[in-house]
Formats: C-alpha cells, structure tokens, sequence
C-alpha cells in the first residue's frame, strides 16, 4: 500500500526536525537571487548551481518566471499544457529536471531552490524538511500552514505550493513553486489535469484547490515582505548565510546550457511518436501514470512511460528491460524480477507497475 502523509503544521514538523538545519555538516549556505524572469535561463541557472558550483556549500535560490508552464521530467508535455492557450497567450514552456507535475508561474508566483549534500537521517524525497522553510517564514507573517499529501503546502486545506526534488550522486535539488499573488484563473486554464487526479483530491476544480498566500495573510503585503521573511527564516536556522552574484564566467556558463538544454524542442517537448495502446492510471501517493506502447503479435515492440511521479531511476532502464517482452503478467514479471521499482517510481511497488502494463 502507498504511504500517505497525514497533514503536518509548523510545531508538528518543528518536532519532527528539532535543529531544523538544511546544509548540516556543509560550511555556509549560499543565497542566490536571479535577476532574470526567463524561464529557461532560471532552470539552466539551477542546474549549474548544482553541477558546477562548490559541492562542500549549500545553495538557496529565489527566482521568478513571467509567464510560464514549467513541466516535470518525465510528463508528456502536449499532454499536459492547453496549446491553444499557450500560443493565444505567449506563455513559455520548459521542462526542468525533476518528476512532479506541471506548474503555471506568473509575477505573483515566487520559486525556491535548496541545494544541499544528502544527509544519512534523510529519507528519498523528504519533502517536509525542506517546506518547514516556507511554513517558518509564513508563520512570521501571522498565516499557519501545513505540509499536506506528498509534496504540497496548504493553508486551510487549499494548496499554494507543490514541491519536487532531484537527486544526483549524493546531492538533492528541493525545489518549490509558490503562489503568492498569482491570477488563479490562467493557472486553471493553462493546464490538463487529469479528472482521476482531482478526483483523489476530493475537489471538483483545479480552481477550488488552490489559494494564494496574499488572500490569507491579516493584512495584504507585497511580495518583497514575503521574500524577506523566508531569507530570514533561512538565516535563523543556517547560521552562516552569505550572498553571491554571479560572476561573468558563471553567467556565461548557465547562458551555455540554457542554449543547448532549455531552449530546445527537443528537451521541452521531446518526440512524440504514435503509439497503439495508451494506458492511464492514477496512483494515490506516486502520481498519474501513462504507459504507451506499441504491441505486435503480443509482444512489446515500443513503450514510454510518462507522468507526474518522482523517481531517482531513468525510466529508460525500464523501458529497455521491457522491449520483446510478452504482454501478460508472467513475462512482464519475469523481466523486472531484478528491477528496484522503487527506486524508478517512488511509492510504487512492482506488483502495481505490472498490473498497469497488462490490464
């Protein structure tokens, strides 16, 4: 059966991580705020926070992106975004490098990046240490909120935050979007959300299911407040936080992956080839799953996975292991016998995955 987390407060999660200390062990924690509101330069600026900058510090990065729908890795980005709105509307499209699901950003929505060395008291995607920065700094502003579900923020039950992590050769990428002040209906009409999803939430709506933060706070304030509670926060709990600019090397190196990584069609979209059989199904605590295949004479000639679920894996070791198998229960089990599954979709276990595949 798939965990699910029960809803967790600032005190309850305070209790949970006494120190509250994101970058234990690691000398200073770096705090990095983008001047650009380009989507595609803001992702590559992560990346190379990540792959290329001191990994003996921690990072943390605010960032915003005008007008935007940023996808996760292993989503079927037509699939997910309303096109028609997308073109009608000149809203950007990237895919970053974590699983999750897709998320509209706006001037009202403010991002947040962690970068940080796995510690041995972490578990895979422990999103609840990483969302206690953002439930401290809103609790500086007089609004308690609470880590709901796998990987969402909510205040009074509706959600302004959903969370994703990368993980890489012992560092974790925790990375957040948050709807401050952002227009609730072109989130609503950016995005398909599958009726499987928002029907395992208990909601009849995308818009129902959401709040921003400036509609729940005492008194409206303007984003920069809010921003500067959560470097706060950070600094009350990393007690030595230093500022970076970025050098005119480093913004030439993220300008380089931008241009060969999130600027393409290639990373954003990626090809779509015809399948035969789509199958679809919504796992409470691992996400929506597609699977699509073509099928010939029983066998597996192609597949592709796709969905909002998180996974530390390449999909594409499955996808491999699966090629000329039989579509029945006996050969598809036969060929993960020696697969992890967990460690390709979190949450899920193999008798699940296979069930999937050949019902």
């Amino acid at each position: 059966m798939p965990r699910v987390m029960k809803s967790l407060s600032g005190t309850d999660l305070a209790n949970m991580f006494p120190s509250a200390n994101l970058n234990k062990g690691q000398e200073k924690m770096i705090y990095i705020e983008s001047k650009s509101f380009d989507p595609h330069f803001n992702l590559a600026m992560e990346q190379f926070v990540f792959d290329d900058m001191d990994r003996s510090e921690g990072y943390f990065l605010l960032w915003q992106n005008a007008n935007t729908i940023v996808v996760g890795k292993n989503q079927n980005t037509i699939a997910e975004i309303n096109q028609d709105f997308v073109e009608k509307n000149h809203v950007n499209v990237v895919r970053r490098l974590s699983g999750g699901g897709a998320v509209y950003h706006d001037m009202g929505n403010l991002n947040f990046t962690v970068i940080v060395s796995k510690q041995n008291n972490m578990g895979d995607f422990d999103f609840t240490r990483f969302c206690l920065l953002v439930v401290g700094a809103l609790k500086r502003l007089g609004v308690r909120a609470e880590v709901n579900g796998r990987n969402d923020i909510t205040i009074d039950g509706k959600k302004f935050s959903g969370n994703s992590q990368y993980m890489k050769q012992g560092r974790i990428m925790h990375h957040g979007c948050i709807l401050y002040d952002s227009d609730l209906s072109k989130v609503a009409q950016s995005l398909k959300v599958s009726k499987d999803k928002i029907a395992s939430k208990g909601i009849k709506s995308v818009a129902s299911r959401v709040t921003n933060i400036v509609d729940c706070l005492p008194k409206k304030l303007p984003l920069q407040v809010f921003k500067d509670a959560l470097v706060e926060e950070l600094m009350a709990k990393e007690k030595n936080v230093k500022h970076h600019e970025f050098t005119t090397e480093e913004l030439a190196a993220i300008e380089k992956i931008k241009r060969e990584r999130y600027d393409t069609w290639e990373w954003n979209y990626g090809k779509s080839p015809k399948y035969d059989i789509v199958k679809e199904r919504y796992i409470d605590g691992c996400g929506k799953f597609e699977i699509h295949m073509n099928v010939k004479n029983g066998v597996i000639e192609n597949i592709d996975i796709f969905g909002d679920y998180f996974g530390n894996g390449d999909k594409a070791d499955i996808i491999k292991i699966l090629l000329g198998a039989k579509v029945n229960q006996e050969s598809v089990s036969q060929a993960l016998s020696k697969v992890d599954i967990e460690k390709y979709f979190h949450n899920m276990t193999k008798e699940t995955f296979v069930d999937i595949i050949v019902k």
